[in-house]
């Protein structure tokens, strides 16, 4: 299948056919499987294992084992990944990939009459998710692109990177000239009467593909700050919160965390947040804990800044078409197909692994 890609400026780790390692290490080591001890929290695992406070990857490969990212109960048996993103006595994540592609390519090529490229859309300034500047546009895009390619599927694509997230889904895919963004987290609609109007548009006014990944949205505050470790949502009441322009707010919203119970701060960029509270100008930044750790190492805050340790939001995106248009059921019928497949031959979780692995060796 030919892939194109328009550049413009701007489930789980069962999967893997290998078990699990008959004893647990003694240590906190990556590329081990280690068992939990009195004391520990995710947090201090990845930053023995890893020196990050950022545990999705243990997360990612673990979910099964994991229910609540801020309780895991002494005795739970965790792979520890490697770092280039495998699982201990596994294939590595690029032997995983490098299979499935080979098996694809033996796979007879179909033809049929002429349909034209899904046309898909994405953006920069979202790390680790997507970015120009990362293999095959990030992970995110690696999803899709491959979940094209897999599941029986045979339709053409493209992919253009647009930097106006907002775009997306006021104009872009209302209007036609995009067909697939890549991706949005989508709230509980059940509690749409919560939400505000931009939320609740992405109810009324989007299809969504199955969740292709499921992020920890932690609460962080400068070190010493009053707001650090509070143990309910309620407590937040007279924050200055900070989350950046066009990025989601329903998981605030469904917890009561709106005006006038906290003042939204919205600047343009993740680093901004960061940057404002360090000066004093807000309080809490609630946000991806992949994204947070590459802004605090690009800012050089990563001493400064703590993580709640009671309180996570866990939220799961999709890949998104618009309600008008005809065939965007369609398509997310083919990622949902292809998304399947990869989670059942484990390149799912090969892609996810690989392209973080990536993202770290960017930043350290």
């Amino acid at each position: 299948m030919k892939r194109t890609f328009l550049i413009s400026k701007t489930i789980l780790a069962a999967a893997f056919a290998a078990t699990m390692l008959p004893s647990s290490a003694t240590s906190q080591e990556s590329c081990t499987v280690y068992s939990v001890k009195s004391g520990d929290t995710l947090g201090s695992i990845a930053e023995t294992a890893y020196g990050t406070f950022d545990y999705q990857q243990i997360f990612n490969a673990n979910r099964n084992a994991i229910a609540n990212p801020n309780e895991i109960e002494i005795g739970t048996v965790l792979r520890l990944p490697c770092p280039d993103g495998s699982l201990p006595d596994s294939s590595s994540a690029q032997e995983i990939i490098a299979a499935q592609e080979a098996a694809q390519q033996a796979l007879p090529k179909t033809s049929s009459k002429f349909e034209p490229p899904i046309k898909i859309v994405t953006a920069n300034g979202w790390a680790p998710f997507v970015g120009e500047s990362f293999k095959d546009g990030g992970m995110l895009v690696r999803l899709a692109t491959t979940a094209l390619n897999r599941g029986g599927n045979s339709r053409e694509f493209n992919v253009s990177f647009v930097d106006d997230w907002g775009s997306h889904l006021s104009t872009l895919l209302p209007l036609g000239a995009f067909d697939v963004s890549i991706a949005w987290y989508l709230p509980d609609c059940t509690k749409i009467d919560l939400l505000s109007e931009a939320m609740r548009k992405r109810c009324t006014e989007l299809d969504g593909s199955l969740p292709i990944y499921e992020t920890v949205v932690g609460f962080f505050s400068m070190e010493g700050n009053s707001y650090q470790e509070v143990r309910s949502y309620a407590d937040y009441a007279g924050a200055r919160i900070c989350r950046p322009e066009g990025w989601f707010t329903f998981d605030l919203e469904e917890q009561g965390l709106i005006e006038p119970v906290v003042t939204m701060v919205v600047p343009k960029t993740v680093n901004e947040c960061f940057e404002m509270m360090e000066a004093g100008e807000v309080d809490v930044v609630p946000l991806e804990i992949e994204s947070v750790a590459g802004a605090l190492k690009e800012l050089d805050m990563t001493s400064k800044v703590a993580q709640n340790p009671y309180l996570t939001n866990l939220l799961q995106l999709s890949f998104v078409t618009h309600k008008t248009n005809p065939r965007g059921r369609v398509y997310l019928a083919l990622l949902n197909r292809g998304l399947t497949e990869m989670r059942e031959s484990g390149e799912w979780y090969a892609i996810i692994s690989d392209s973080l692995a990536e993202f770290n060796a960017l930043t350290n």
